[in-house]
């Protein structure tokens, strides 16, 4: 077995080991995973933090070794960068631009430092709301996991994650965690709901906030109104989508 690490700001990982594959996930600096199969082009891996599996071009990453690997999983201190953009300096003293949510690990596995803002551990729910608003008015962005392009479930993945909690990538996946809710009023700020398209799939989700509001990544990340029915765009003047499950993770 083999095993890696995301060395770059925002690497993509694709359905197929082609740069026209669809993007599924990103990797962001940081993040390291199990190599599950290697070509002469690209390789196939499974990401630690959520199992989540895909291709990855072997120019944008580093292998490490299993000592390596199983020091950052089990590292108890784990540090999350909280700033939108902050930067690496590499062992050759080049600046290296990192976004929101990056891994930041300690310098003898990629010789790289780092002295910006950081959050360590669990944040507690009270910080989930403060954190999405970060990402406010980022363009939706199929498997975007940054505020420079982002889907539903890789927002909630991000805020979650900040704050020390760990989610499945995909909405469908996320909607199998916590605790489900009978009742919208039940709710607290920072727990989840999730929606169906006409086929009953659950493809989207968002983070419930204060006074009925939901903020979720739909053309952009956006702020809507949520009832027991689904979201209501005061912009279209219609649902958006269909209210399937609130969900308590935390």
């Amino acid at each position: 077995m083999q095993y890696g690490i995301c060395h770059l700001s925002l690497v993509p990982v694709r359905s197929i080991p082609e740069d026209s594959g669809e993007m599924k996930t990103q990797l962001l600096y940081g993040e390291h995973f199990k190599v599950l199969e290697q070509r002469k082009k690209w390789s196939r891996i499974r990401i630690a933090f959520d199992r989540y599996e895909g291709w990855v071009n072997n120019q944008q990453f580093v292998l490490i070794n299993e000592q390596q690997y199983l020091e950052i999983e089990n590292a108890e201190d784990t540090k999350i960068s909280s700033d939108l953009i902050s930067f690496i300096e590499t062992d050759t003293s080049v600046l290296l631009p990192i976004v929101l949510g990056s891994t930041i690990l300690e310098p003898k596995v990629l010789k790289h430092y780092f002295d910006g803002s950081c959050s360590n551990g669990y944040q507690g729910r009270g910080q989930l709301i403060e954190t999405a608003l970060l990402y406010l008015n980022a363009p939706f962005l199929w498997g975007g996991k940054s505020a420079f392009g982002i889907d539903s479930s890789g927002l909630a993945q991000m805020v979650y994650k900040i704050n020390g909690y760990q989610l499945l990538r995909e909405a469908e996946e996320q909607s199998k965690q916590g605790e489900a809710l009978s009742f919208i009023e039940e709710s607290e700020p920072g727990d989840l709901a999730f929606f169906d398209n006409d086929e009953g799939i659950i493809d989207h989700v968002g983070i419930i906030m204060d006074n009925n509001y939901i903020i979720h990544s739909y053309g952009k990340v956006r702020l809507d109104r949520l009832d027991h029915a689904g979201i209501f765009s005061s912009e279209a003047n219609t649902y958006t989508h269909s209210l399937r499950v609130i969900k308590k993770i935390i």
